[in-house]
This record gives structure tokens, C-alpha cells and sequence, in this order.
């Protein structure tokens, strides 16, 4: 079986949420969340964990609005991930995030680790969604 070595990513103004994958590319877990400060710094945590995981490729969330037009915050994803990838030499997918952080807050009320306070929690468990998805999918497309 080949080896899965991913990161997603939900970016934001304020935060990053951070999930990683087990090897066998089965379960995405929300791993952590990067308080953002400046772009090197931010570049500097994600380094980190890019050696420690042995990571192949960064799985970002893309927020598409609700009637699928890019807009302000999905052109900032662009930017960002655009940066990125010319940093960390890695190759980049984008997943549809729509409503991954409203998924987000419902996962965490059902496992009753909700706090409105604890945006950073929300972020890593929509980092958590998104790369789950992706790895849905490519299991799905490799039938």
C-alpha cells in the first residue's frame, strides 16, 4: 500500500488550521492551529511540521462563495498558496471548503468540545474536514 504524507490546511486571516493524515491515508486528524503573526514565521511552523511528518503534499481549503464565484478571501487562499508552494517546493491540491467550518462547530457540539471561544479548536477540526474529504476522494477515484 502507498504511503499518504499530507497536511490540509485551513487558512485564515487569523489562524491556520492544521490536520494531518495516518500512512495509510484512511484518517485525517486535526493536528493544530498556527496563531498567525507574519508570513515568514507562519512558513517557518508549517517547515516544521512538513519534516516532522514527512510530508509529500498540502491539501488547502479553498472558500468558494455559496454561488461557487471566487472572492475576496478565496483570492487571499490563492496568494497565500501560491507563496507557499514557491517556498516549500511541495505540490498543492485545493479542496472545496464551503461550510467546513459550520461542519466544523457540529462535530465539535456532538463530541461536546464546543466553545465559541476557542476558534483555534473549529480551525484545526475544519482542517481535519477538508483533508478528510481529499482523502475520501482520492480513495474513491483510485476504485
Amino acid at each position: 500500500m502507498e504511503r499518504v504524507a499530507a497536511l490540509g490546511l485551513d487558512v485564515g486571516k487569523k489562524r491556520i488550521g492544521v490536520a494531518g493524515c495516518d500512512g495509510t491515508g484512511l484518517i485525517a486528524t486535526g493536528l493544530t492551529t498556527i496563531e498567525r503573526t507574519t508570513f515568514e514565521a507562519d512558513v517557518q511552523q508549517l517547515k516544521d511540521l512538513i519534516e516532522e511528518r514527512q510530508v509529500e503534499i498540502l491539501v488547502i481549503g479553498f472558500p468558494y462563495s455559496m454561488d461557487g464565484s471566487i472572492g475576496f478571501q478565496a483570492k487571499h487562499v490563492q496568494k497565500f498558496s501560491r507563496r507557499l508552494e514557491k517556498i516549500l517546493q511541495l505540490p498543492i491540491e485545493f479542496m472545496d471548503e464551503r461550510l467546513s467550518s459550520v461542519e466544523a462547530e457540529i462535530q465539535l457540539k456532538e463530541q461536546k468540545r464546543f466553545s465559541s471561544y476557542n476558534k483555534g479548536l473549529i480551525d484545526q477540526q475544519a482542517a481535519e474536514i477538508i483533508l478528510q474529504q481529499w482523502l475520501d476522494q482520492r480513495r474513491f477515484n483510485s476504485i
